[in-house]
């Protein structure tokens, strides 16, 4: 064999590029064939898993059945059995479950269980994820973690007794001295959780935590312990009622998920917070109470450095909303804009020509602008004028949901020269604008229109691809957009030239 095969990083190396180009009956052959290969290959193939089923195959076919997609044990390995199956278990490193799907059985469980007494069941596992974790499940978890183990992420179950949830949450630092990222879906809001969740992660080593993501409210104290984590990169939250937040310094904090009721106190705990590296924040409102939650936000952002270091900002909530925008303009270096609201009571947006032109203005490094729920009906909107003023100045836009008024792109030709841009904007090319993805729901068009409509689409975005509608009378106008573009993409090549403007390449 080759001196350089004698060097196990390169070993690995050549490994983990056979398993991931899908070769891995090649790397397994090879692993049979040469003993060097044998630990890299066998360590390659087994460091992720998401299901535990294949695992337990490694056991003597005595051991265990399969019938019918029924996976039992048929009883206990013994010692011998179990030391050679940690050949294989001791080389995983991470673990995804879906426990309604994997069939583990509470007689699978209680058996390993009773085999690993002494012993960590995966010694080697860092990361464990498991969704829909149920009442029968839960107390189990701690089978699979081990003192290697840093991150943890748990989807619960739907009606899940909140003691079970609790009791398994507490143990959690202790099995898990080196906790580093934490992540709790489907919490129920209520005391014994909150004050579990509060007390496991006042049990936590502060230097360790760098994502802690939990939908579970906490205490006073633990609020006072999470706000201030010195490494801390990745924050999701649940504040309830009148909840007021301790001061917050965050230095290393690169994204926050917040999700709330009706009360917005505890946004003056940002005021004048230490945020050096924020670049996302999303904002989820359970309540039809939302007020000016922008205009207080932006208030609040203004006294720390975040405005100039925030990418993507997304807000949500259930109930119909009218938001002042006019808030948002000072984060200039924004990407990512989403604000969904619902339109079932009778749509409540107000975004027109203006409000557009001035978000293109302050945010030309947007890629993607959400604005509202799906497009409905609603007989106010952005004309052409304003998806015009969008193209021109917003040339990295890939992805747009607005409501526009399908009837006026009839008169693109008629406007197309007056856009009102600044010396500097003027040199800007509309057909550089990168939009590729339009949602149009349920705006209606007049009949007949589609043809023209489509046309008018690919003057103002001429890179469009896709259009996203859930009426009938926009199929014809996607299908029109597809055409030209096959068209325009085919005269190109035959041509030999590129495909610019209409026919621009994807």
């Amino acid at each position: 064999m080759h001196r350089c095969l004698n060097v196990d990083e390169i070993l690995r190396l050549v490994a983990s590029e056979l398993v991931g180009s899908e070769l891995k009956a090649t790397a397994v052959s090879l692993a049979q064939c040469c003993r060097s290969f044998q630990g890299p290959v066998l360590d390659t193939l087994w460091k992720t898993q998401d299901r535990l089923t294949p695992l337990l195959k490694c056991l003597p076919q005595g051991v265990w059945r399969e019938e019918g997609g029924v996976f039992t044990f048929q009883r206990i390995p013994t010692t011998a059995e179990w030391t050679g199956f940690r050949e294989y278990s001791q080389r995983m490193r991470g673990l995804k479950l879906d426990a309604s799907e994997d069939p583990l059985t509470p007689e699978i469980l209680l058996a390993l269980q009773l085999r690993t007494a002494n012993e960590p069941f995966l010694p080697m596992l860092e990361a464990f994820e498991c969704g829909q974790a149920g009442k029968e499940f839960i107390p189990f978890i701690p089978l699979f973690v081990s003192p290697r183990t840093s991150d943890i992420s748990i989807t619960f179950a739907a009606d899940t007794p909140s003691l079970v949830v609790a009791s398994t949450i507490g143990r959690f630092p202790t099995l898990c001295p080196q906790l580093r990222s934490i992540m709790f879906k489907s919490l129920e809001w209520d005391s014994i959780v909150t004050n579990a969740v509060s007390e496991m992660v006042l049990a936590c080593n502060r230097d360790y935590l760098r994502v802690f993501e939990v939908n579970s409210p906490l205490t006073e104290e633990a609020r006072e312990f999470v706000y201030q984590l010195p490494n801390l990169s990745d924050l999701w939250v649940s504040i309830q009622g009148g909840t007021l937040l301790p001061p917050v310094m965050l230095p290393n904090l690169t994204s926050i998920d917040v999700e709330y009721d009706d009360d917005l106190e505890w946004l003056r705990g940002f005021r004048g917070a230490t945020l050096a590296k924020l670049e996302s924040t999303t904002f989820r409102c359970e309540s039809g109470q939302i007020g000016d939650f922008l205009g207080a936000f932006g208030s609040v952002v203004s006294t720390t450095s975040a405005q100039h270091t925030l990418s993507s900002f997304r807000f949500y909530t259930p109930s119909s909303w009218d938001p002042s925008y006019l808030a948002l303009l000072p984060f200039k270096e924004l990407k990512e804009l989403e604000i969904e609201f619902s339109c079932d009571d009778g749509c409540s947006s107000k975004v027109d020509d203006d409000i557009i032109t001035l978000l293109a203005q302050a945010m030309p490094k947007l890629e993607s602008l959400e604005l509202g729920g799906t497009p409905c009906r609603t007989p106010t909107g952005v004309t052409a004028q304003g998806l015009f003023a969008l193209a021109s100045r917003c040339i990295r836009l890939s992805d747009l949901r607005i409501h526009f008024l399908g009837d006026s792109l009839a008169e693109v030709a008629t406007i197309a020269e007056d856009i009102s841009l600044t010396k500097d904007e003027s040199a800007v090319r509309r057909e550089d604008c990168g939009l590729k993805h339009l949602q149009v729901g349920r705006i209606p068009i007049p009949p007949g229109s589609a043809v023209r409509i489509a046309l008018s689409l690919l003057q103002i975005f001429p890179r469009i691809l896709r259009v996203e509608y859930v009426t009938p009378e926009w199929k014809e106008v996607a299908r029109t957009i597809e055409d030209s573009r096959r068209i325009g993409i085919f005269v190109g090549r035959a041509a030999g030239v590129g495909t610019g403007g209409l026919s621009g390449s994807a």
